[in-house]
């Protein structure tokens, strides 16, 4: 494949390239116009020239004009400006123009892709966009579709682990002969791919009938046993076991080491315990790209725990929440979708120019776990993350396609069982009516960048690179406010693009004053203070909290000297970055913003001082 310039698919902080941007969507438009126009050119048209001339119809446009024209002020007000490389904040930042074309001109045709027949174009790109997920993590037999988030995909997998582990139960009542011999144990502990194989071989009113006795009759779904997920898990985690019934209290969360992966032999000591007192592992989640600290965790180490405990008759559900991180796979895999041995890598970074600085790789923890994601039974992933399109536009993707029977299911008014149509997406997701815009945007971007190290590849190493120069950046950072000396201090280096660091004052041991400090900054570089877009620099923040955290920051925080107790209430408030920023990765731009950033930061810790108590 030719060579890609990603700068030619943005519209570029300065809009350098805008005019391209405007050109190409003109054209569509005028495309889509065309369309309307020579549509049976031979019908009259409904709005008259005469219409268009009167009193009413003119006092109509200018209420639109001005309208519009308020929107665009309180856009330009109260917008955070993410395309420039003073914004170190949240999960945003430029989209790619192929994305952003893709959208505009997918929603000039309003098509519905909750069913074929309200979305003959763009129920075919979403097809093929799950086809797209299924070659990004070498699923030869899988199937993806987008959905709204991150969230949805995430209760969409529960709901796929729910069901297909409820499976057994269901057919020892309906098609015993098909499990005879099989204590409860034994079926609640049976392996997803043996599940899938009996459910396929059932007849379609067969199916049906197990599929009424499953976990959807609401009957034995706590039987179904534990969901384990990391401290580090998504909120939706958790809304997602309350919606499907599972129920928060069958939730374990395992401890995370200071790197902020999940500890592997915790995990391992856990489902032995459940498993002595014979509690069935409903499921387990592993997580690439932590939305606090863009952590990886051993997906490799928790596949082959999975592997080991399967000898033992123990089998669980795998699910990998790779919403933000799901697009790093594409960095690792050449340009017929193979994954790259690990002692191949650094030439193939090279040769693909993946990385400015050479010295630049992808960790062995790294690359292990992002090659493992083909072992697990489905993923999640957001092209509206690191896919670089717009919002929304999560997505989802399983190992097995025949897994999507467990969850279908059909309406007659929407989903007729008497026709063929080329593809069904409805019958297998949550949602009701979907927008086709989106999937329009994620399959330009992908046809433009394939997911693999040629294209996306290409993203994700930029994105890394500006990370890491940002991270030297605030490991290196002093600065003299107010007569006081204040140094930055990084927390660890990121598996990803994700960067967390706190502000403290020489000389403080005090964790409470440590944690005012950064309160205080983030409010001054963040919406909460207002006015965002005249703001020199602005981030976001979390909290690591002894509830859920445990001791993992505990090391960090003795390092740089403080001494305050860690106790059950107590937390660490850092700053945090998602480096998304795909023009960091040049060391030299980074350099030209360096002097900016330290006079910015400079300018927001003088007033963040003045509020200490």
């Amino acid at each position: 494949m030719e060579e890609i310039d990603v700068n030619a698919l943005l519209i570029g902080g300065k809009s350098e390239n805008g005019e391209l941007f405007k050109s190409l969507l003109s054209h569509l438009i005028d495309e889509h116009l065309g369309w309307r126009q020579n549509y049976m050119p031979q019908d009259p048209p409904l709005i008259s020239p005469t219409e268009q001339a009167s009193p009413v119809f003119q006092q109509t446009v200018q209420r639109l004009k001005t309208v519009m024209e308020e929107l665009s002020v309180r856009m330009r007000k109260d917008s955070v400006p993410w395309e420039s490389a003073r914004y170190w904040g949240h999960m945003n930042s430029e989209t790619l123009i192929p994305a952003l074309l893709g959208y505009y001109f997918g929603m000039l045709w309003n098509e519905n892709n909750v069913s074929y027949e309200g979305s003959p174009a763009a129920s075919l790109l979403e097809e093929e966009v799950g086809r797209d997920f299924a070659k990004l993590f070498s699923f030869p037999n899988g199937w993806g579709h987008i959905c709204a988030d991150g969230s949805i995909a995430n209760l969409e997998a529960l709901w796929y682990a729910r069901n297909v582990k409820s499976l057994p139960l269901a057919m020892k009542e309906v098609k015993p002969e098909l499990v005879a011999g099989k204590s409860d144990w034994e079926l609640l502990n049976m392996p997803i791919e043996k599940i899938i194989d009996l459910m396929s071989s059932l007849s379609e009113v067969d199916l049906d009938l197990v599929k009424r006795k499953s976990a959807r009759s609401g009957k034995r779904i706590e039987d179904l046993g534990k969901w384990i997920i990391p401290a580090t898990k998504h909120y939706s985690w958790l809304k997602a076991a309350d919606i499907t019934g599972v129920g928060i209290d069958q939730v374990i969360m395992i401890p995370v080491d200071d790197h902020y992966r999940m500890k592997i032999d915790v995990l391992e000591k856990t489902i032995e315990d459940l498993s002595a007192q014979k509690m069935p592992i409903l499921g387990v989640v592993g997580v690439v790209g932590t939305t606090e600290e863009g952590a990886i965790d051993h997906i490799d180490k928790i596949c082959a725990l999975r592997k080991s405990f399967a000898k033992k008759g123990i089998n669980f559900y795998l699910h990998a929440d790779c919403a933000y991180g799901g697009y790093a796979r594409s960095i690792i895999l050449d340009s017929n979708y193979d994954v790259i041995p690990y002692a191949d890598l650094e030439h193939e970074l090279r040769e693909n120019k993946v990385f400015q600085d050479l010295s630049n790789t992808i960790s062995k923890d790294d690359y292990e776990s992002l090659k493992a994601l083909s072992e697990v039974d489905s993923i999640t992933v957001d092209p509206h993350k690191m896919g670089y399109v717009p919002y929304t536009a999560g997505g989802i993707v399983i190992r097995d396609e025949r897994m999507r029977n467990a969850i279908s299911y059909f309406a007659s008014y929407v989903f007729d069982k008497t026709i063929d149509p080329p593809v069904q997406i409805g019958p297998y997701i949550l949602e009701g009516s979907k927008a086709g815009a989106a999937a329009a945007a994620v399959w330009a971007a992908h046809r433009v960048l394939p997911l693999n190290i040629t294209g996306y590849g290409r993203i994700i190493g930029r994105s890394m690179e500006g990370a890491r120069n940002f991270y030297k950046f605030m490991s290196e950072l002093e600065v003299e406010v107010e007569g006081k000396k204040i140094k930055s201090h990084t927390i660890y280096y990121p598996d990803f693009n994700m960067v967390d660091w706190v502000f403290n004052v020489e000389g403080n041991t005090d964790l409470k004053v440590m944690n005012e400090l950064n309160q205080n900054f983030f409010i001054q570089t963040s919406i909460y203070s207002g006015m965002p877009y005249l703001k020199p620099i602005l981030t976001s923040h979390t909290d690591f909290a002894k509830g859920e955290y445990g001791d993992s920051c505990l090391d960090f925080i003795r390092k740089i000297g403080i001494t305050s107790p860690w106790d059950s209430s107590s937390h660490l408030t850092t700053l945090r970055a998602s480096t998304m920023n795909l023009m960091m990765y040049d060391a030299q731009s980074f350099a030209s913003y360096e002097v900016k950033l330290k006079e910015a930061i400079k300018k927001v810790l003088k007033p963040c001082l003045k509020n200490e108590k």
